[in-house]
């Protein structure tokens, strides 16, 4: 069996580290200076018209983390990555995005729940789950579909925006928060790509809720920064950008008692506070 990753970023380059023995294959836009241990990467311009078929080996399992392109409902990387595979999948691993949820006024979802997504970008991954679907109907292909929420590790703490003197909205008026450490999620797309699991959609988070005002004052804290100035939902529709305002638009918890249950995965860092300690050792600043 061979182990491809697509997309070698954040959260493959570490899936990619993790699969080291097995030798995998990392598809990347562009060759790495510094590619994982044991990995062979392969770049690969899902952008381009007509790009090259993927070399993979016969049998193969594909964990892919590559985002779509902005713009339209579709998601025409992955269509292109697809149209160029021509070995046999064992079983493809998709990050998705637990925005295909929607905004649920707080309210808990599960994998159950028809998706409602609202955003631009999460109506395109739920359309990629809607293609890879149609892709593995007619096939043996396993697939396991990630609905991924906010991930946090070394170097996406926002310490950038805490020094920036960025607002965030009080704490009272904040709406629950769902996040998982990058290196959690790194484990568990492994256990997804390894695993004699079911084929399915898995929520994926670290169980903990409280608010992203929280998780940004814990940080300031933790840095020994002054405490970041809170505002109210009304003055930060006024002032924060669109990007800001869509998220705290869509509100709810997500579910993971399947991806512990099911799955058989429980993170490394159920308590926020230690997935920070733990991010600030390896990259303080």
């Amino acid at each position: 069996m061979q182990y491809v990753v697509a997309g070698v970023g954040y959260t493959g380059r570490r899936v990619c580290t993790l699969l080291s023995d097995f030798e995998p294959v990392g598809i990347n836009r562009s060759p790495l200076r510094s590619p994982p241990k044991g990995t062979t990467i392969v770049p690969v311009d899902l952008d381009e018209a007509e790009p090259d078929l993927i070399p993979v080996q016969s049998l193969c399992t594909i964990l892919y983390t590559i985002p779509p392109a902005g713009g339209g409902a579709v998601d025409e990387r992955l269509g292109r990555f697809l149209s160029m595979l021509k070995a046999e999948v064992s079983r493809v691993v998709y990050l998705s995005t637990s925005g295909v949820y929607g905004n649920r006024g707080g309210e808990r979802v599960f994998e159950k729940d028809v998706p409602l997504p609202e955003t631009e970008r999460a109506i395109r991954r739920l359309a990629a789950e809607d293609r890879l679907q149609r892709w593995v109907a007619n096939t043996r292909t396993e697939l396991v579909i990630l609905r991924v929420p906010g991930i946090y590790g070394p170097g996406r703490l926002g310490i950038d925006r805490i020094n920036a003197g960025e607002s965030l909205v009080s704490e009272a008026e904040c709406i629950p928060g769902n996040r998982i450490h990058v290196d959690d999620l790194a484990s568990c797309c492994v256990r997804a790509m390894i695993a004699s699991i079911p084929s399915g959609v898995y929520n994926v988070g670290d169980g903990d809720h409280r608010s992203s005002t929280w998780f940004s004052q814990s940080v300031a804290a933790m840095l020994k920064l002054p405490r970041i100035p809170e505002v109210s939902r009304a003055r930060a529709a006024e002032t924060f950008s669109d990007l800001r305002l869509s998220f705290l638009a869509e509100s709810r918890i997500v579910d993971t008692t399947k991806m512990r249950k099911v799955m058989g995965f429980t993170p490394g860092y159920t308590d926020p506070i230690d997935g920070i300690r733990a991010s600030l050792a390896r990259c303080p600043e």
